[in-house]
């Protein structure tokens, strides 16, 4: 029987890049988008739900799926505080796992980052471990996890600082060795494949992914 996947973060970086591999995806029969901004595809198994995510409670009977996809996430440049940050990528995230949880979804599947750790001296990462363990508490069949590095790819609104950033893990990734390789820079494409496969392996518990790139 065909699936239903959601997704939430469509307009960002990996979310617009797992998107089409979601519709492509023989697994799904209806792909459900839920975020502030439509997104510009037309397709037979689209349904968006356009809202403010403030206001998800509201949509919970909408938001009915199997597979729930997570792609949430700003910096604090684009938020312009910590408080605006962590609406984003710690509330948002953690209210979607809850309604989604109790809509009896199988799986959660939610892009994170390297060095995410509750005990972090830096905020971003610190951030990204407390999102990760309150994600854990949420009742899903599987959780899958993913810690990419810096990611490359177009972005809508491009970054000088991760331009900068990127160009380096290229010209040095290839020098990276042992558990040093988990910094090498990788493509959103990369990622959103990543969280398909993962999905379709339909298995069950906690799984923590630190992607790399080649």
């Amino acid at each position: 029987m065909k699936k239903t996947a959601l997704l939430a973060g469509a307009t960002g970086l990996v979310g617009s890049a797992l998107l089409p591999l979601l519709l492509a995806s023989e697994r799904y029969a209806k792909v459900l988008v839920v975020g502030r901004r439509p997104v510009a595809i037309q397709h037979p198994k689209l349904t968006q739900v356009v809202t403010d995510l403030g206001q998800l409670e509201a949509e919970r009977l909408r938001l009915i799926a199997d597979d729930v996809y997570c792609c949430l996430g700003t910096t604090m440049r684009q938020a312009g505080s910590k408080e605006a940050f962590y609406e984003v990528d710690f509330t948002y995230v953690v209210k979607l796992a809850a309604i989604t949880a109790g809509n009896f979804a199988a799986q959660f599947l939610v892009v994170s980052a390297i060095g995410a750790d509750t005990e972090s001296a830096f905020y971003y990462s610190k951030v990204k471990g407390e999102m990760e363990a309150a994600v854990r508490q949420a009742p899903f069949r599987a959780i899958h996890i993913f810690r990419p590095s810096l990611l490359l790819g177009t972005r809508a609104r491009p970054r000088l600082g991760e331009r900068l950033g990127g160009l380096v893990l290229r010209l040095l990734g290839p020098l990276l060795r042992g558990s040093w390789q988990k910094y090498r820079a990788i493509t959103d494409v990369a990622v959103a494949r990543a969280m398909l496969a993962a999905a379709a392996e339909d298995g069950g518990g906690v799984r923590v992914h630190e992607l790399r790139g080649d």
